[in-house]
This record gives C-alpha cells, sequence and structure tokens, in this order.
C-alpha cells in the first residue's frame, strides 16, 4: 500500500500516540485497583506491563514528534530512525517487566499467596481487554498507511496485552471455580515467556532497520520492474534501497544509451524518479547514470567476492 503525504503521516502518528499515552494511564489505574482488591499475581503483572507501556508510549510520543521534523543541515536524511530508536527502548522495557513478573512468580511458588475477590478482577480484566483492543485496531490502522516502526512497536505492546488479558480472565475464573491458586502463578509465568519473547522480536526489527537492512524482496523487485519499463532505459545495477523510518530510500545505476546528451539522460533520469515517487510516495530517490554496455564491477559481485572469502 502507497504511503500518505508525510503531513497526514504525522497527524496520524501523533494522534495515535496519544491514545495510546492515554489508554496506558487509564489502564494503569484500573489494574492497580485490581491488584489491590485481588492480590493476583497474574493481575499484578499485567498491571506491571500496562506501567510500562505507559513509559514506552511516552516514549513513543516524543520520538514520533522527533520523525516528524523536516530534514536539516546536521539530518540531511530527516529524523525518521528517531522511530527505531524508539522501539528499542521500548522492547527493553517489555524484557524487563517479563524478568520481574518471572522472579515474582517462582517466589510465588516459594511463598503460595491466597486470592481474593476474583470476581471484581474478573471485571476488571474484561474492561481492560475491550480498551485495548479498541486502541490495537486504530494503531495497525494507523501504522498500515504511515509504516510507523513506533506505532508498530507499541502495537505489539498491546497485542501482547490483549494475549495476557484473556489469559489472566481465564485464570481467575479457574482460581474462583476449583480453588487452583497455583494457576494464578503459572498464568503469570506463561506471560512473562512471552513478555521477553515478543521484546527480543522488536529488538530484532528496531536494530534491522538502524542497520539499513534491505527493503523485502517484493518492494525490490517491483522497483526494477517499474524502472525497466521505463522510456529509453536499457537495465539498472547497484540497486541499494533502506527504510529511513516510514520513508523509503532508493540508491541505482541506471543504464541508457550512451550516446545520449548529458542533458537527454537527465530527462530521462528524472522521468525514472518521478514514475518511482509516484509508487513510493515519499521516497528519497538518487540516480546514477551509465552507458548501457559498459563493464564496471557490481556491487553484487563485491559482496559476493567478499562472502566466499
Amino acid at each position: 500500500m502507497s504511503l500518505l503525504p508525510t503531513e497526514q503521516q504525522n497527524k496520524l502518528k501523533k494522534t495515535a500516540a496519544i491514545s495510546s499515552i492515554c489508554l496506558a494511564i487509564l489502564l494503569t489505574i484500573i489494574k492497580t485497583i485490581g491488584v489491590f482488591y485481588t492480590g493476583s499475581l497474574a493481575v499484578l503483572s499485567s498491571m506491571i506491563d500496562s506501567f510500562a507501556d505507559l513509559f514506552a508510549s511516552s516514549v513513543t510520543y516524543f520520538s514520533v514528534k522527533v520523525s516528524s521534523q523536516p530534514a536539516d543541515f546536521s539530518h540531511r536524511y530527516g529524523h525518521g530512525k528517531a522511530e527505531a530508536l524508539s522501539a528499542l527502548i521500548q522492547s527493553a522495557f517489555i524484557m524487563g517487566s517479563g524478568l520481574f513478573v518471572m522472579y515474582d512468580g517462582i517466589n510465588r511458588f516459594i511463598n503460595p499467596t491466597s486470592l481474593i475477590q476474583t470476581s471484581f478482577g474478573i471485571i476488571i480484566m474484561i474492561i481492560c481487554l475491550i480498551l485495548t483492543t479498541a486502541l490495537i485496531i486504530f494503531q495497525h490502522h494507523v501504522a498500515k498507511l504511515t509504516h510507523s516502526q513506533a506505532i508498530r512497536a507499541d502495537a505489539a505492546h498491546y497485542g501482547v496485552d490483549i494475549i495476557t488479558n484473556i489469559s489472566i480472565i481465564l485464570s481467575l475464573i479457574i482460581v474462583k471455580i476449583f480453588d487452583i491458586i497455583w494457576f494464578d502463578t503459572i498464568t503469570a509465568l506463561i506471560v512473562s515467556i512471552y513478555l521477553i519473547f515478543n521484546a527480543g522480536k522488536l529488538a530484532k526489527d528496531a536494530i534491522a532497520l538502524l542497520m539499513d537492512k534491505e527493503l523485502s524482496n517484493d518492494i525490490r523487485e517491483k522497483l526494477c520492474k517499474l524502472v525497466l519499463s521505463c522510456d529509453h532505459v536499457e537495465g539498472l545495477h547497484d540497486l541499494r534501497t533502506r527504510d529511513l523510518g516510514g520513508q523509503y530510500m532508493f540508491e541505482l545505476h541506471l543504464e541508457l544509451d550512451g550516446n545520449l546528451s548529458l542533458f537527454e539522460a537527465h530527462r530521462y533520469s528524472d522521468d525514472v524518479e518521478n514514475k518511482i515517487k509516484e509508487q513510493f510516495p515519499n521516497s528519497q530517490v538518487i540516480i546514477h547514470q551509465d552507458p548501457a554496455g559498459l563493464y564496471e564491477k557490481r556491487l553484487d559481485e563485491e559482496i559476493l567476492s567478499i562472502h566466499k572469502k
């Protein structure tokens, strides 16, 4: 899906970030009340996660604000990668939350604690589930339209909340009906493992963006077909792509007739650049013209030669 104009993207991302902060505050308050009345470790684990989400959502808001700033003399590619830094910070908080809950869960096995007011806890978690689901639907919509790494990471946080909320509701129901207290602790431990796993995935994606990992093969193939379909283009090579944080960067060598004048070569290159930007709005494109048939060592050849050593 093509990206929206930059101004609309920034507006959507800021709205999603503010909505996330507001919900995180509300969920933290609701779950704190639930912990006080139930004594449930599972509810406590969810409350800790919501508190971490509050901090992470605040980081998301500031990262979106920074990434929305236009390019300047010190940051000529823009500030989009601030969102990847945000995602990396969020993954660290999720990881910390998971480890804390795991530690508390092991302690509960050693020193069991009785639960009270499980019915109240169930009601609390159902309310949280409904509110979280509504936010996630909105965040996924925004991430799809903007390709925002920070919003996608924030949605992943709350996606974990959906799973944890459902598991905690089931856990409290089982404790209430069958009086199996340790089931609450087991649920909390499972949630903590999932939190840690999810944090690792978020960190991996953020690091990939910060390390300028190539865009997907689908995007590269689509770009190649588009360029080769343009008039007067005889080939391309040394294609390099990266995500600047919701904004694509394309660099390529364009093969044209060597007898063209510099003016003509420039005009045909501009035609190619404009078609790329029609297909990938807001993208940055750098094109180097090469005479068709001229041999020079290609980037792919250099990479292959290095990795064969």
